[in-house]
């Protein structure tokens, strides 16, 4: 008898489907470049293959349009623009199945447009050891939806063995999706960077194959508002084909496509709800005391409060 735990996923839960074909729908009927006879070639190391990139797309009115529409669809203010390279934002409450949704979308992403490269970005090792583990999860659930398993076409980034990403990444001609710190690749001195002794620059190679980004929890590597962080400079340096950004608690809207806030998953009753029980009393004048009681037509708060006057 087996002592292997194994969790079941629902298929189609309506908030995480909407999530998911928020995302698929900004690229629908998008004209994308494909590699003409001319291709990228590494002129040191003659022993590696050459990189496959990702079919560009053509970023213009079709997906500022595509974005207005998704965005009124889900009862968001509509974007009059893009924000600078291709951001998109996907609000989520924590619980709500954040992880799972940018996963999937991955997958749907690879079926409706060949999309292949990915690279899922994490602030942090605990953040990155729950990706792989969700991934190890959901494989039997993913290869029920799309025949294709997960793990075979993913890998986490190692530091000592840099030469995965040419083999696993860079020269893949199928999907693959790269787990990744952030911690990897936001400085010159990261070994992902540097020429190797053949004189290939891994870094130059990511950069040409146009890559997808996830980033997970993008409000701990941003920086403020008035210094971008070596982190997010270092995404923006490497030009991604698009950005999608997953978070609770957004610090910046790029494009926001999606958003589950806490009280909408509150309504939706997808996370726990907490009932204090007190006992009424009367409440001592000293008491600081303010309770709302409606707003006003001008969008004004009425208020009710004590106060003492002087004498």
């Amino acid at each position: 008898m087996s002592n292997r735990i194994t969790f079941q996923f629902e298929d189609d839960l309506d908030y995480q489907m909407q999530a998911i074909h928020s995302t698929v729908e900004l690229f629908r009927g998008l004209s994308r470049h494909v590699d003409g006879i001319y291709k990228y070639k590494r002129i040191h190391d003659v022993t590696q293959g050459n990189p496959i990139r990702n079919n560009d797309i053509v970023v213009g009115s079709r997906l500022l349009e595509n974005l207005r529409g998704v965005q009124l669809s889900n009862d968001l203010f509509a974007d009059n623009m893009l924000a600078d390279g291709n951001n998109f934002t996907i609000e989520m409450e924590t619980g709500t199945g954040k992880t799972y949704v940018y996963l999937r979308t991955i997958l749907e992403l690879y079926k409706e447009y060949g999309f292949k490269k990915f690279m899922i970005v994490v602030p942090s090792i605990a953040i990155r050891k729950g990706v792989e583990k969700s991934m190890e999860q959901l494989t039997d659930h993913f290869k029920r939806l799309y025949n294709m398993d997960i793990l075979k076409h993913s890998f986490i980034y190692d530091s000592n063995n840099p030469k995965q990403i040419s083999s696993k990444l860079v020269e893949s001609n199928d999907l693959s999706i790269c787990v990744l710190n952030i911690q990897a690749f936001n400085k010159d001195t990261n070994k992902i960077r540097k020429e190797d002794e053949y004189g290939q620059n891994l870094w130059e190679d990511i950069k040409y194959i146009k890559p997808i980004v996830v980033i997970d929890e993008p409000q701990k590597i941003e920086g403020t508002a008035k210094k971008k962080s070596k982190s997010l400079e270092a995404i923006e340096e490497l030009q991604p084909l698009f950005t999608l950004r997953y978070s609770a608690t957004h610090k910046q809207l790029y494009n926001q496509i999606y958003k589950l806030d806490s009280y909408a998953a509150y309504q939706k009753d997808l996370v726990k709800k907490i009932v204090v029980k007190t006992v009424h009393g009367v409440i001592p004048k000293d008491y600081p005391y303010v309770r709302y009681l409606s707003f006003t037509s001008d969008l004004k708060a009425k208020i009710e409060i004590f106060s003492q006057e002087q004498g």
